[in-house]
């Protein structure tokens, strides 16, 4: 039986491939964090005619356990309805909204030092250095948007086993050593992507394209070419005005 067959016998099934495949193409980010348990709830319940708010919100609340923006989730259960051809009900965006800000307002920042695979600090060790860095601004007058970046690093590619991924962040954790030394706070955000605190200059933009090339030549000395993204991705992100600003944008970035 074709894949097309099954999906047409399996209305479930073939509702919830639809839907991520929109979605991915149209408002969602990182493939590997959309499915959740919370998906297959919402899509039975509206295949079934069910009443579809307690799987709305856990939805919702999922898309913030991933650091999901509240528009993409709601822009993600936009495109369930479309492509089930059916009209959205207010109270539907409603309880997703509502289990999306319940979650956000409830886990606290949790304070880890290192990630095990690539010997870096965690995202939230990150976090807890910029507050150190808007207070030492808010204090001196300055200004962290105009003074400080973080350079961002991303590796990602989908479809790799456990062991390429541990191979490739503990290759990456040597690197972001290799090139900044002990003199940048850093963090791994995910097993492909990272981000180096650095202050605004000319030479930060000079040292994202020396990182690239640094980046893709380990990765052919030590046979990893295939498990790192090519081109290799470094940008510099702007920080926000505020620190709580600056956490909400790590958690974006780290997904």
């Amino acid at each position: 039986m074709s894949e097309s067959q099954q999906k047409a016998r399996n209305p479930v099934r073939g509702l919830r491939e639809r839907w991520r495949s929109e979605s991915l193409a149209t408002v969602w980010i990182r493939p590997g964090d959309w499915y959740h348990p919370a998906v297959e709830a919402l899509v039975e319940a509206v295949v079934d005619r069910r009443p579809v708010e307690g799987p709305a919100e856990r939805l919702g609340a999922a898309r913030a356990a991933v650091g999901a923006g509240i528009a993409e989730t709601l822009d993600d259960v936009a495109a369930l309805y479309a492509v089930a051809a059916l009209p959205i009900a207010p109270q539907v965006m409603r309880a997703v909204a509502v289990g999306w800000v319940a979650e956000h307002e409830r886990v606290p920042l949790r304070v880890t030092a290192h990630d095990p695979a690539t010997g870096l600090p965690t995202g939230e060790y990150l976090g807890e250095r910029l507050r150190e860095t808007y207070g030492t601004a808010h204090r001196e007058g300055d200004d962290v948007s105009t003074s400080h970046c973080l350079l961002m690093l991303d590796v990602g590619l989908d479809d790799l086993d456990t062991w390429q991924r541990l191979a490739r962040s503990a290759a990456i954790g040597r690197t972001l050593h290799q090139v900044f030394g002990d003199g940048h706070p850093m963090a791994a955000l995910t097993d492909a992507t990272y981000a180096v605190l650095c202050e605004r200059s000319r030479a930060t933009a000079d040292m994202g394209q020396a990182l690239r090339r640094v980046v893709e030549h380990n990765a052919e000395v030590l046979g990893l070419t295939a498990e790192v993204r090519r081109p290799t991705r470094v940008w510099l992100e702007g920080l926000p005005d505020t620190h709580d600003a600056a956490l909400m944008l790590l958690s974006h970035l780290g997904r």
